[in-house]
């Protein structure tokens, strides 16, 4: 079932989208709350388990979409990639400008974590951040009253996955010459969003480019 519009061409594959999650995984935390719609911005950590995708994350307490995360069926997290403005002057013939972009949307169910589960989930996400950093703070070199402390403060929950949506709008629809005038372009640019797209299309044209 397609929740989110994507034409057929834009459409990511599973594996693709499964990998922009965890390449990107500061997403958009949306659930209800009887009719009022509740967003956080949020890390996440993704995982997979015996074929199945989770998402671990924690809120603030005073957070008032805890109360929407336990045992809640309707969650839906968005994950968005490089994106960039395409202009309609790099194209050989007249046209609009549009927008490219990667972007997943999942959905899922959610649940609690209980403390021991929150220690772990925080132990993993300090050992994906710290562990490659000189003097990097993992969590056996914290002060065990410190993190008992900052547990107070925060609801940790997991998702489990049970639909992926993912949208590669990167101008698979222009002909090779417009294609090539595109990603040049976007080279061109300091902006690593820019630059990041332009190396997308890059790796999926490659022919284009020897």
């Amino acid at each position: 079932m397609i929740i989110v519009y994507i034409p057929k061409k834009y459409r990511m594959n599973h594996d693709e989208a499964v990998q922009m999650m965890k390449s990107y995984p500061f997403a958009l935390l949306i659930t209800v709350d009887e009719d009022l719609p509740l967003a956080t911005h949020i890390p996440l950590e993704i995982r997979e388990d015996e074929g199945k995708i989770y998402a671990t994350g924690h809120i603030a307490y005073g957070n008032i979409q805890k109360k929407t995360l336990d045992q809640n069926s309707n969650v839906l997290l968005i994950f968005q990639g490089p994106h960039a403005y395409i202009s309609s002057s790099w194209y050989e013939k007249e046209d609009v400008p549009t927008w490219n972009y990667l972007a997943v949307h999942a959905y899922g169910t959610a649940r609690l974590l209980t403390e021991d589960e929150l220690k772990s989930a925080l132990d993993s996400m300090l050992k994906r951040y710290e562990s490659h950093r000189e003097n990097g703070r993992l969590w056996d070199t914290y002060n065990p009253g410190l993190l008992e402390n900052q547990m107070k403060g925060i609801v940790g929950f997991e998702i489990e996955i049970t639909s992926i949506q993912g949208a590669a709008k990167m101008s698979q629809n222009r002909n090779n010459t417009d294609y090539q005038s595109i990603v040049a372009e976007l080279k061109k640019s300091n902006e690593q969003g820019e630059t990041q797209v332009a190396q997308w299309m890059h790796e999926k044209r490659k022919g284009l480019f020897k």
